[in-house]
């Protein structure tokens, strides 16, 4: 019989939450290398340099990978054999856990899960409550796989049901491209085929807590059916030439993972469930001894890489632009930033749309003419930092603001991440605007661009409060353009093009 105290699963839970959040799995990071290597899309290879040297960044810094610490999803398996020195239940054990981890003072994590999350979706402030998935086994020990799965990712999870005689990798060929590029990819792909309705996504979730294992799949070939399915899907999903932040380009999943259950006879359940670029999950097991011990990976694990912004990068002063200056940007055409801008996420725009729209004045100081927005949530700053990792989130979300934003608000642009809608995209043509987007997965290493940092409104919504950021050399790329050209569907479209003639092969 093995005795697990309360205080060691408790922080070996929060110790583990803190790894995930700055140090990725050595082997997502080798697989990224490797793609980095093969890729033939400078805007695409650009995005992937980001994400390796913000890695390391992270590695080194032990801070987050990214401004979206996630939402926790933890499964256990606990020993039959095994009997608790506690006074808590497994759940508030772990969620004490994610407590301390995401308030610790050295690293604090962004908290991001809301409570009532039909009505007031009121933030509960240290991240709580997990999503806890447990099952009894035999055995003697308790094994936890933990992970932080962030919302531009979680958002673009997909489920039906087929016939039994469809075709999943059709299906998944015509689905992904729909899910747009707000899950920041490369990533892996989770495949959940069977069960329920509710155990199919269970599966997916859990396909992509294994370990990157496709280039000795492709190496050796298939065993079996499921690895054949996954060769397939990887092959049609890479074929697709959507990329590296849906720029185009020839990795757009570095895996593909699949589990199965069995199923109905009339049934074929199947979910489809990203991991983005700030892949976070980490397994542990506690057999009495002590709380975890989790060795860090070493430097040499992340590829000699470095960025740089490029001369032929074009530098823009925010604090004195004009219309007819953003007229002169394309498509793909990097910028880096300096000056002053406006940041809002989801609540600071719906607040301000309910404003405009009943005829009152924003709040004092809150102006947004001529001025560009950036989409964030950054993470709170430590020691001498002016704020967190602040990388973009998926500006699709803002669209249906976007039309207020440009004729009423006055704004002038638009930085985030993902594509937009075809609406908002005719609206930045009508208006003459722009929209900008920063690298999704590299929030430390944008974050050395703002120079000062503070909140100009509706500093009660925490992270989603109005921020201005004094940035230099903010790097940007333009993905729409004042004549509403989109990158994310010109720069997909020619990939797929020329990668019908590309083999995509490489491990």
């Amino acid at each position: 019989m093995t005795t697990i105290a309360q205080d060691d699963l408790i922080s070996s839970v929060a110790d583990a939450l803190q790894y995930i959040s700055f140090y990725h799995p050595p082997d997502f990071i080798h697989a990224l290398a490797e793609a980095y290597k093969r890729e033939q899309s400078p805007a695409a290879q650009d995005a992937i340099a980001q994400i390796l040297v913000n890695s390391r960044m992270c590695a080194e810094g032990h801070r987050p990978i990214c401004q979206d610490t996630g939402i926790v999803t933890v499964f256990v398996e606990i020993g039959m054999d095994v009997r608790w020195q506690a006074v808590m239940g497994l759940e508030e054990m772990i969620n004490e856990g994610v407590r301390q981890a995401y308030t610790n003072p050295d690293n604090p994590l962004r908290a991001s899960i809301v409570s009532d999350p039909a009505g007031l979706r009121r933030n509960t402030g240290d991240n709580t409550p997990a999503v806890i998935h447990t099952r009894i086994v035999p055995g003697n020990q308790v094994d936890i796989i933990i992970a932080a799965k962030g919302g531009g990712s979680e958002n673009k999870a997909r489920f039906t049901i087929l016939n039994p005689g469809d075709d999943i990798a059709g299906w998944v060929e015509q689905t992904l491209p729909g899910m747009g590029a707000g899950w920041c990819p490369p990533g892996i792909l989770g495949i959940g085929i069977g069960g329920t309705a509710e155990k199919a996504m269970l599966l997916a979730k859990q396909s992509l807590m294994t370990p990157i294992d496709i280039a000795e799949l492709l190496q050796r070939g298939p065993d079996n059916a499921l690895e054949e399915l996954r060769l397939d899907i990887y092959r049609r999903v890479n074929a697709l030439g959507i990329g590296a932040q849906g720029l185009g380009g020839v990795t757009t999943v570095l895996d593909v993972k699949i589990c199965d259950y069995p199923t109905h006879a009339a049934s074929k359940p199947v979910a489809m469930i990203p991991n983005c670029a700030a892949t976070r999950h980490v397994h542990f097991s506690l057999d009495g001894s002590g709380p975890a011990r989790l060795a860090p990976p070493q430097l040499q694990d992340w590829p000699d890489i470095t960025w740089e912004a490029g001369a032929q990068a074009r530098r823009v002063n925010l604090d004195n632009i004009s219309q007819n200056e953003i007229k002169q940007w394309q498509p793909g055409e990097r910028l880096l930033l300096s000056g002053h801008l406006l940041t809002g996420r989801d609540a600071a725009h719906k607040r301000i749309a309910e404003l405009l729209q009943s005829g009152q004045a924003l709040p004092d100081g809150l102006d947004f003419h001529n001025r560009f927005i950036y989409y964030v949530g950054p993470v709170d700053p430590v020691g001498d930092e002016v704020v967190g990792p602040a990388g973009p989130t998926t500006a699709t979300r803002m669209d249906k603001f976007t039309d207020i934003m440009l004729d009423q608000a006055g704004l002038l642009g638009m930085i985030g991440k993902a594509e937009r809608g075809q609406h908002t995209i005719d609206a930045i043509r009508e208006h003459q605007s722009v929209y900008l987007i920063a690298t999704g997965g590299a929030a430390y290493l944008v974050a050395q661009a703002i120079r000062d940092s503070r909140v100009v409104a509706f500093p009660e919504l925490g992270m989603e409060a109005v921020y201005e950021f004094d940035v230099q050399d903010m790097p940007v790329t333009v993905a729409v353009d004042s004549r509403g050209v989109s990158l994310h569907q010109t720069g997909p479209a020619e990939w797929q093009a020329k990668l019908a003639g590309i083999p995509i092969e490489q491990g």
